[in-house]
Order: C-alpha cells, then sequence, then structure tokens
C-alpha cells in the first residue's frame, strides 16, 4: 500500500514538472531524461523512515535508559556542578521544557565553545532562510519561464534559461548583491559579537583567576634560559612560577606499565570473585530445599575465606610476551602483584626526580605570572625574532589540552614536520579526487549510458531504484570517503573534494555525450549543465541534515564529524549555489535546523566539552564561511562569461572587487582582537593593541626589563594612524553587544586551589600520576577481605560501596558516588 502511494506521489509530481517542460522548452533539449526527481525522492524516503524509526526508539529508549540520554538531569559529577544544580526537567513535558531553556544555558553551564557552536548552526540556518526568502521569490520564476528545455527539479535552476535570456542574468545578479551582502553582514556582525562576547567571559573573574588564565607556553627556550632563576631575571616580579620541560619518555612508559598491571589485577581479582560467587548461587540454588550444609574446603590445612566455592583451575593465568599462545603461564594475580612491587617504587623515585628537573631538559617552559593581563602582555610581546628568542606558543591552555610528547620538538624539526605534512595532504587532496569524481559520475550516471556501453543496463533499471543510485548512493559514498579524511585539513578536502570535484565531475557527466559529439560546445554545455550537480547537493543535505541529526539523538556514532565539520564545510556549498540553484537553500535550511535542535539536546541533557578553544574555532569557521561567498560569485563570473553576458559580468567582477576589500579591511580591523585580549576591557588602546599585534615590540636584550613592563616599540605593520582609521569602522565598543554580552557571562566564585595542585599543575602528567586505587566488588564468603588484605600492603584497594545483588550481577552506590574510592575530583585549571 506504502510503495503503491508513494510511486503515485513520485509519478504525479513528474506529471507536474513534465507539463512545465513541455510549456517552456526552448532549442536546448537533451536525449537524456532528468533522474533529479527520482532521486530526490529515492533519498528522501529511506532517510526519512531512518530519521523517523530513530526518533521513536529515542523517545521510547529516553525515559527508560535516562544515563545515556539525560545524565544531566540526576547526575551531580558532571563539570558544572559546582556551578549549579542540575538541569530541571519533568518526565511529561520534556519537549516544553527543552524549548523554554535558553542556549545561553550550555554558556553558563558548560563552556563558550558549547555556547558558540549551539550560535553557529543557528547563524547558518538563518542566513539559509532568509536566502529562501530572497531566492525563492525571483530566481524560481526567471528560471522557471527560461526557456532552456530543463526538466523536473533541473527547471528551477540557472541551467534553465536559454540563449535568448540572457538579460534574466540581471535578476541573479542583483539577487546576489543583495544576498552576498547580508552574509558578509552576518560575518562581521558575528564576529564582533564573538569578540566582545570572548572577552566578556575570558576576562570575567572566576576565569581570570583560572591558572590556566594566567600561564603562557614558550618553546624554543635556548638553553641559558632553561633555568628557573634566568625566567625569573627576564620576566621579574610577574612571573609567579615556572615549570621546566622534561623528557619523560621513560617514565611514562613505567606509569603505563605500572597502571596495566594494576588493572590487570584488579580484573583477575573481580574474575574470582564472580566465579566463586556464581558457584554458591548455583550450589543454594539446587539445595534451597534440603537445606544441606555448604561443602568443606578440598583442604582443610589451606583453607581460607570462601576457599570451598574455589578450585585451583579458578585462578586467573595468562602467558607472558606479546605474541598469544607463546610464553611463560603465570597466575595472574600472583604475578601483577609482584610486578607492582617492583614498578610502584621505581615510578615514585623518577617522579620526584623529575620534579627537582634532574632529568633532560626540553627547549620548553610554562610560566606562570601573577595576574591574567601580565600573561597576555607578555604573550603579545615576547618575540622569537629578538633575544632571548623564545616563542610564546599559547595561553590558557589547560595542562590536559597539551600534547606533552610534542614538547621535545625543535624548531628545525617542527618546521620540517609541518612541509612533509602539508605535501602530503596535498598530494591525498589531489588523488582523493579519484573517487569523488566517480562518487559525482553517479549522481549523473544515467546521462553516461550512450557514450559508455557496458552501462547500457542502467535504462533499464526501474525509476525507483535509479533513483537510488543516483541518488542515496552517492551521498552515502561521499560522506564515506570525508570520514576517512584528517579532520585537521577537512575544510580544504570539503572544498576541493565536496564541491569542486564532486560539481565538475557531476556537471560533466550530464552533458558527456553532448561533448563528444559537439566537442567545440564543451564550455557551453558545461555552464549549463553544471547547476544540475545542485541536485545532488540536495540529496546530500537530506542524509547529512536528517540522517545524521536523528542518529546524533540516538548517540550512534558520527558525532565527532557532525560536531567539528558537517557545518562549517556544508554552509559554503549552501552560499556557493545560493544563486546558481536556490533550491539547495531550502533543503539546507532544514539540515543545519535539523541538526541544531539534536546538537542542542545533547548540550543541553547529554555532553560535556572535552577540548575548549576559548571560542577560537568560532572566529574561525565564521571567516572561512566568506570562501562560499568568493566561489559563489566566481562561478557566477565564470557562467555569465561561457554564455557570454558582458553586462553581468562587469556588474558581478565590481562587486567581487568590493567584496576583497571589505573582507581585506575587516580582517585587517578584527584579527588582532580576535586572538588577543586588552589590557582593560572597558579602556581599549586600539593603537597599541595593534602595535603589541605586531609581535616586533620587545626587544629583550635591548630594553632589559620584563615584557609586561616594556614599552611599545614602533609597530611596522599597524600603526597607530591605521588602527585609529579601521577602529572607527569596526570599533566592537561601538555595537550593542558590547554591552549586553556581560550579562550573559556567569558570575561564579573563582577557583579554589589546594597547594600540591597548584604547585604540580603544568609537570608532564607522568610526573604527578598516581597509583591507581584497585575497586572490587564485596561478596559475603569474605574472599574480597581475603585479596584486600593480601594486595593493600602492594597497592591501595577496597570493597567499599560495591556488591554482588540478588541476580550475581555487581552493582555498587550511585547515591554514594563521590564516596567510592576510585572517585577523583577533577581540577579545573
Amino acid at each position: 500500500m506504502n510503495h503503491i502511494l508513494l510511486d503515485g506521489l513520485r509519478k504525479h509530481l513528474a506529471h507536474l514538472v513534465t507539463q512545465s517542460n513541455t510549456s517552456n522548452a526552448g532549442s536546448n533539449t537533451h536525449t537524456n531524461t532528468s533522474n533529479s526527481l527520482s532521486g530526490f525522492l529515492s533519498t528522501l524516503i529511506p532517510v526519512a523512515a531512518e530519521a523517523a524509526l530513530f526518533f521513536g526508539i529515542f523517545l521510547v529508549m529516553r525515559t527508560k535508559k535516562q544515563r545515556v540520554y539525560r545524565p544531566r538531569t540526576y547526575l551531580s559529577t558532571l563539570r558544572d556542578q559546582e556551578k549549579s544544580e542540575p538541569l530541571p526537567e519533568g518526565r511529561t513535558n520534556w519537549f516544553g521544557s527543552f524549548k523554554n531553556i535558553p542556549d545561553e544555558y550550555v554558556l553558563n553551564h558548560q563552556s563558550l565553545d558549547g555556547y558558540l557552536y549551539l550560535r553557529f548552526l543557528k547563524m547558518i540556518t538563518i542566513i539559509c532562510f532568509v536566502g529562501c526568502c530572497l531566492t525563492f521569490p525571483v530566481l524560481f520564476p526567471v528560471n522557471g519561464t527560461g526557456g532552456g528545455g530543463q526538466q523536473q527539479l533541473d527547471i528551477l535552476s540557472f541551467s534553465n534559461i536559454g540563449k535568448n535570456g540572457k538579460n534574466r542574468y540581471y535578476a541573479h545578479v542583483f539577487i546576489g548583491w543583495i544576498f552576498f551582502s547580508f552574509v558578509m553582514w552576518i560575518i562581521t556582525r558575528e564576529t564582533i559579537y564573538f569578540i566582545n562576547l570572548r572577552r566578556a567571559y575570558l576576562l570575567a573573574p572566576f576565569n581570570a583567576a583560572w591558572i590556566s588564565s594566567r600561564t603562557v607556553l614558550f618553546t624554543d627556550v635556548p638553553v641559558d634560559y632553561q633555568s628557573q632563576e634566568k625566567l625569573r631575571d627576564l620576566f621579574g616580579g610577574t612571573m609567579r612560577k615556572s615549570w621546566l620541560a622534561t623528557d619523560c619518555k621513560d617514565l611514562t612508559k613505567k606509569v603505563e606499565e605500572r597502571d596495566k598491571d594494576a588493572l590487570k589485577l584488579e580484573g583477575a581479582e573481580i574474575k574470582l570473585i564472580q566465579k566463586a560467587n556464581k558457584r554458591r548461587m548455583k550450589w543454594e540454588k539446587e539445595n534451597e530445599k534440603t537445606k544441606t550444609p555448604p561443602p568443606d574446603s578440598e583442604d582443610a590445612e589451606m583453607a581460607t575465606p570462601g576457599s570451598r566455592w574455589l578450585e585451583k583451575k579458578d585462578r586467573p593465568t595468562h602467558r607472558l610476551g606479546k605474541i598469544p599462545l607463546i610464553g611463560k603461564k603465570v597466575d595472574t594475580i600472583d604475578w601483577s602483584r609482584s610486578e607492582l612491587r617492583r614498578l610502584i617504587p621505581e615510578v615514585e623515585k623518577d617522579q620526584v626526580a623529575h620534579q627537582r628537573y634532574e632529568g633532560k631538559l626540553l627547549p620548553a617552559v610554562f610560566v606562570e605570572f601573577n595576574t591574567q593581563q601580565a600573561a597576555e602582555v607578555a604573550f603579545r610581546r615576547m618575540t622569537p625574532k629578538h633575544s632571548p628568542h623564545m616563542n610564546p606558543r599559547t595561553i590558557s591552555d589547560t595542562p590536559h589540552e597539551v600534547v606533552w610528547k610534542n614538547l621535545k620538538i625543535k624548531q628545525t624539526e617542527r618546521k620540517g614536520r609541518k612541509i612533509a605534512a602539508t605535501t602530503f595532504i596535498t598530494l591525498m587532496i589531489i588523488f582523493w579526487a579519484i573517487p569523488v569524481a566517480v562518487v559525482g559520475a553517479i549522481s549523473n550516471i544515467n546521462y553516461l549510458v550512450e557514450q559508455v556501453p557496458f552501462l547500457s543496463f542502467i535504462e533499464k533499471i526501474p525509476k525507483a531504484i535509479l533513483g537510488v543510485v543516483t541518488g542515496l548512493l552517492p551521498s552515502v559514498l561521499l560522506a564515506v570517503l570525508m570520514a576517512l579524511v584528517p579532520i585537521t585539513w577537512y575544510m580544504a578536502f570539503q572544498v576541493v573534494q565536496v564541491f569542486l570535484v564532486t560539481t565538475f565531475s557531476s556537471g560533466a557527466a550530464s552533458s558527456a555525450a553532448q561533448i563528444v559529439s559537439n566537442s567545440g560546445s564543451a564550455t557551453t554545455l558545461l555552464a549549463e549543465n553544471l547547476p544540475k550537480a545542485s541536485n545532488f547537493y540536495i540529496s546530500y543535505f537530506i542524509l547529512q541534515g536528517l540522517g545524521i541529526a536523528a542518529g546524533d539523538l540516538l548517540n550512534i556514532g558520527a558525532l565527532v564529524m557532525l560536531t567539528i565539520s558537517f557545518p562549517q564545510a556544508n554552509a559554503l556549498q549552501a552560499i556557493t549555489y545560493s544563486i546558481i540553484a536556490p533550491l539547495v537553500l531550502g533543503f539546507a535550511t532544514i539540515g543545519f535546523f535539523l541538526i541544531y535542535l539534536a546538537v542542542r539536546y545533547n548540550s543541553f541533557y547529554v555532553l560535556t566539552n572535552n577540548v575548549d578553544t576559548k571560542g577560537a574555532a568560532y572566529g574561525k569557521a565564521l571567516q572561512q564561511l566568506m570562501t562560499g561567498v568568493y566561489l559563489s560569485e566566481i562561478c557566477l563570473i565564470g557562467l555569465f562569461a561561457i554564455n557570454t553576458a558582458p553586462g553581468p559580468i562587469v556588474l558581478m567582477a565590481i562587486f567581487l572587487g568590493a567584496t576583497i576589500i571589505y573582507h581585506v579591511l575587516m580582517r585587517q580591523a578584527l584579527k588582532p582582537l580576535m586572538v588577543y585580549l586588552p589590557d582593560n576591557y572597558e579602556n581599549e588602546d586600539r593603537a597599541a593593541m595593534f602595535s603589541d599585534a605586531d609581535h616586533d615590540s620587545y626587544d629583550a636584550a635591548a630594553a632589559r626589563v620584563p615584557p609586561s613592563e616594556a614599552q611599545p616599540a614602533t609597530a611596522k605593520k599597524f600603526s597607530a594612524k591605521k588602527a585609529g582609521l579601521f577602529g572607527r569602522i569596526f570599533d566592537v565598543r561601538k555595537f550593542k553587544s558590547f554591552a549586553s554580552v556581560k550579562a550573559l557571562v556567569p558570575n561564579y566564585a573563582p577557583p579554589r586551589y589546594e597547594e600540591d595542585d597548584v604547585e604540580h599543575a603544568y609537570f608532564d602528567p607522568a610526573i604527578t600520576s598516581q597509583v591507581p586505587k584497585l575497586w572490587i566488588p564485596r561478596d559475603e564468603m569474605g574472599i574480597s577481605r581475603k585479596e584486600i588484605q593480601d594486595t593493600r600492603d602492594v597497592i591501595p584497594i577496597s570493597d567499599d560501596f560495591s556488591w554482588f545483588n540478588e541476580k550475581g550481577k555487581i552493582v555498587w552506590d550511585k547515591e554514594r558516588i563521590l564516596d567510592v574510592p576510585v572517585w577523583e575530583k577533577r581540577i579545573d585549571y
């Protein structure tokens, strides 16, 4: 029944589009029939069905698996436990609660990055929606009546304008001017909002009190300055403490081995207790009616608590060596205890040595300043160009965000690695074009039948199946290909592969037959058929927006790719095709909105941030949105040129030049403010800000004073005059967000640190790693007590707050989570 209904719907829509094509057909006709509608429906129907299924399962499981789908409503151990109560929410009206909670909840209870990511999703949804409002009423009629002879969804794109309709291109020009101006206005507005919010957040008293806010990592430190005394001379009274980096390679291996053996011992003891408990429960069940007393131990002299329920074969064993089934077989519990007796004292001895800097020193140092202001000034004014040639790499990075093994990398090695990585990724982008081009060609494979004989079977494929092949299949394949690329270069892969390669391969496939028969008209045919590649992106937005958003709610994977890369990269495709094929904007609006809702729910009820860029990712993403504006303008100029439309070419070229000038001015004015914090938020000296940003203003050899006390030298790149000129245009203090964002920033109490936490903050984790605490379940046979007695002189161990229930499963007291032996308080540096 459903198949008949869907088939009828498909035929009805195809009939409507065919009528439109018949009435508007021009001289450009095609031997192949467009498959855009079939591809669209064949993608929408299965993906929508999957999304509905996932959402239904989510609604059911949400009430049953509270730990998975709404831990923030009851767990008091999340990161925000000391800031507020868990998120309130009723069981019966969760959607109303979800709808009424403002996005600012994430800012107040999670992180700046989490809030700005939600804002980014909402922003690009608004951009796409406004684009629909601008383009649909004007460009749909202009394209639909263009007489280009296109069919189905292609009738609404740029390609449907015939040779006699060149004056219609002016509509694309002026709508493009309006829409691109709106996008640039949004980018500027949001960049300034980001600057103001970031400053208000980072300069707030609770944030300024964090140790990380006052700590700068310097690399390429000369040997002479790998000394706390020399650093004290350099930074003077502004420095509170410094941590010299030491080579912890050997120590790290010992710590990892110690922790591995500890977990092996814990697992073996739990396994032993479980076997005895299982045998006891089985015996009690079999003898429940007879009331027979439990059996005695086989060896009365060697009897121990619970031994009557144990056999010699129950002792866990393993073989030494890395190759399975080869090596000496040992008792796991006895062997692990023996190894821990050796390793724990060795690790403690080495840790003390590293804390005294008796190990090999690395060319890196963490310097904590007395105030956040002093740290920011040192970060801005220190430069590797002048003595002592120390490179201020980062500020406000917490210890868990540091890649400690990379601190040993020297400047020359770092440059070599960067060149090698860039070369490899560039080659990968080039060769990745081959499978991506194949995917793009598949989206219009029905056009290749005439030129590729072995594809003749495609003509016999039912329309519904062909729609799956040209719509859903390429979208899935491209998503898989993009999941395999390096995440740090995801943006470059998206622009080159997902947009450029896919667009041209899809467009070329749709015009292959005409190009072969009339090679002289290749450029004209490509211009006519490139907009058809937008049909692929409609399917891609359906798959990504509807399918992944539902999967995200269900927590079944793809979350990292979704939250980091999908919105930013695919926003570029929506902006690029906004004028060429406006229909893409409609599906982009829906897709981004669904993802926004899914991420919003998880941000409120489920997730927290493990990596905090202090909002830097948002600022970078905003600027990269300009790539979509540039691509769209260049594509329009190219299409106008191929179709010989001089007026639209000139107008769009002028606007492209204006876009470049505006973007350069905006970047020059705002980029330093996106990276550095002012000395004073209220009374910012913009000239000094630009001067400091030059990184050429402090020479320790000449000044002989701490960088925080040095006077800024004359900047070469940014003069006070330029700063004043750009400052008047883009002065962040003139915007409404300057005052409004301060009300959004939470007013938390400053953090409190234990003395040891402060002293050991920026040591390598291997130096401060504590001996693991083992936690085993308590049993009524007394085995856990015996294991604790035999183990506690080697390593801390406890069976408190954990036991076996009546079914033999291990349970623990969730109401006493802060008291369990393995509980560790998280320190927010």
